[in-house]
């Protein structure tokens, strides 16, 4: 590990954190950069929202601007470069309300925005061009969805951010650019990094995509819980970079939560699909690097390999799809099913029948238990969802059908949530588009800097090729056997990626990971978890890390926003896993101290 260090922390990993987080990371210890990621995909609308609503010179994360008033004094004294993507859809409003507040309180820090990112008004232009938005996910052009787009913004990378830096900048601010692009940018300043040197860029790419996510990295949403010393306070990440791409991870003293080998590699496995992890700048291999513990609270990730970006960046679409309406019954005691029954196709000869909606959806949740010991452990529940584009046929007469059922339908009838009528629908697109078309921005003293993707310049095109790693053969023939929970071995991190879902799985050790690898296939995993039969899922290997990545195609529909299920970013998927008993060789539990 070298002493030239960069250390970039973060204070944000969405849109509402903890909002003295920024001010905690300034004070709590020293730092070069700080970073926060505000922009979930669902955020764009609700900045979009904010446009429609407040006026055009809004749609930024406001809050963002009180953490300015805290932070920007001691920043400046402290000489800490800022680069967040609070910009939203209105990065300039964001950099005139950041410079007016930084001349109120008589702090002089130059601010540079970068825009351009926003596709709206080029959709037209560009289809014509041949560029079809293709959903990445689904094989359906744009035009095809039906569907009017709200938002449509590219990611850009972190090269505006390294010229927004070169040329003095003290504040960044950024529209939708990568999650870890925040973080690169600040890495190829300090090193001046050339734009081909994609194992250093790979290596701040993993970085960036640990800490991104803020407190996820620090013992935040983690299997072992029961590991982390106190969840009072918890830390946010840092990231110590060096000059290779190499980089530390820790928190600054005095504050709760983890950093172990453990919570670094959860979050590595968050929300990817393949361990080729592709960015407009480099594609890392996560499946290349390796995580040590080197420290109390530090640990050391090297050696991830990088290639040549691709040709096309991707844009984050959002769709006004409709609108939706549901609630969510209660049924308790005997004869569950029927009841469901009767109550809905009461409800739906009441209002004209099914078909007239564009989406009905009806989950029953049986989690009433035989001869119950109390009242609760007798409740099932019923889930009914409606949409179409049609906003009175899913507004307050739905609303009222349901409520007028109250004492004319099954025995003990109450609701728990209520209704939503006329909620919007906001179908995610994920798509791709030539990088050719990306006209990036950095505006700074009252200049105007273009910024070439890195795959429009003249760089050979690299593309690393993985060694396969050796796995220990298990015999399990010869073994007595032991019945465990699935979470008393492995550890699980799950989430959204727009429609569909990624599935996490990591070992503590190589014999472990071993009986993982041959044991959880993907015909293995649909068993275990029933609920996944009918999806498409891909299963992908990093041996480095003793973890294995299931990708879960079209679980989620059209994304958080869209679908009806009861976790609408599949947070508890990991932990539904954790909760199945499974049988292994009883020398992977022999000596071993897993979590009882």
């Amino acid at each position: 590990m070298g002493n030239n260090v960069i250390k970039i922390a973060n204070c944000s990993g969405y849109y509402g954190d903890k909002l003295s987080a920024a001010k905690e990371m300034v004070d709590g210890g020293p730092i070069d950069v700080l970073t926060g990621d505000y922009l979930a995909e669902l955020t764009m609308t609700i900045l979009y929202s904010q446009k429609l609503s407040r006026g055009e010179d809004k749609g930024y994360v406001g809050t963002f601007l009180k953490q300015i008033k805290e932070i920007a004094e001691d920043c400046k004294t402290k000489n800490i470069k800022i680069v967040t993507n609070a910009g939203g859809l209105n990065p300039k409003s964001m950099a005139n309300e950041i410079e007016k507040i930084l001349k109120e309180i008589s702090v002089d820090l130059k601010v540079a925005y970068i825009d351009g990112d926003d596709l709206i008004p080029r959709i037209d232009e560009l289809s014509q061009q041949g560029e079809n938005f293709v959903n990445m996910d689904k094989d359906k052009a744009l035009k095809d969805s039906g569907f009017e787009p709200l938002t449509a913004n590219v990611y850009f990378g972190a090269w505006g951010i390294k010229e927004a830096l070169d040329n003095d900048a003290d504040i960044v601010v950024c529209p939708r650019v990568t999650d870890a692009a925040v973080v690169i940018g600040p890495a190829a300043w300090k090193f001046n990094w050339n734009r081909n040197n994609y194992d250093a860029l790979a290596g701040a790419l993993a970085a960036g995509h640990i800490i991104e996510c803020g407190c996820q990295a620090t013992g935040g949403n983690y299997a072992f819980f029961k590991e982390v010393p106190s969840f009072n306070n918890v830390g946010y990440p840092i990231a110590e970079i060096e000059e290779n791409g190499n980089f530390t991870i820790t928190k600054h003293p005095n504050t709760g939560g983890l950093v172990s080998v453990g919570t670094v590699t959860a979050q590595l496995l968050y929300e990817i699909s393949s361990p080729s992890y592709i960015n407009p700048d480099v594609i890392a291999h996560f499946d290349t690097l390796k995580i040590e513990e080197i420290a109390n609270d530090r640990v050391y990730v090297s050696g991830c390999r990088g290639s040549s970006p691709p040709p096309s960046h991707k844009v984050c679409i959002n769709l006004a799809g409709g609108y939706r309406n549901g609630m969510e019954i209660i049924l308790t005691g005997l004869d569950i099913e029927e009841k469901a029954k009767v109550f809905t196709d009461t409800l739906f000869n009441s209002i004209g029948g099914k078909d007239q909606f564009d989406e009905v959806s009806i989950d029953l949740h049986q989690t009433q238990k035989n001869n119950p010991k109390t009242n609760e452990e007798a409740m099932a529940s019923l889930n009914i969802s409606v949409k179409s584009m049609n906003s009175d046929l899913v507004g307050r007469l739905f609303t009222a059908k349901i409520v007028e059922l109250s004492l004319s339908n099954f025995p003990g009838f109450f609701a728990r949530s209520a209704a939503k009528p006329n909620g919007p629908v906001i179908v995610y697109w994920p798509a791709l588009v030539d990088s050719k078309y990306i006209k990036e921005t950095v505006n700074i003293n009252g200049k105007k800097i273009e910024i070439l993707p890195t795959s429009q310049l003249d760089f050979e095109e690299i593309y690393y090729q993985k060694k396969p790693i050796k796995i220990p053969e298990i015999k399990e023939e010869d073994e007595e056997l032991s019945k465990v929970y699935f979470g008393e071995i492995y550890g699980t991190r799950s989430g959204d990626k727009g429609g569909c879902a990624n599935l996490g799985v990591w070992a503590k050790d190589l014999s472990s990971y071993a009986f993982l690898y041959k044991f959880l296939t993907v015909k293995k995993l649909k068993e275990l978890l029933p609920d996944l039969k009918n999806y498409k899922i891909d299963r992908y290997e990093l041996a480095n890390i003793h973890s294995l990545n299931f990708y879960v195609h079209d679980i989620l529909q059209d994304g958080v926003s869209s679908n009806n299920k009861l976790d609408s970013q599949a947070k508890s998927l990991g932990e539904y896993l954790r909760a199945k008993m499974i049988e292994v060789p009883s020398s992977i539990l022999k000596g071993k101290n897993y979590e009882q």
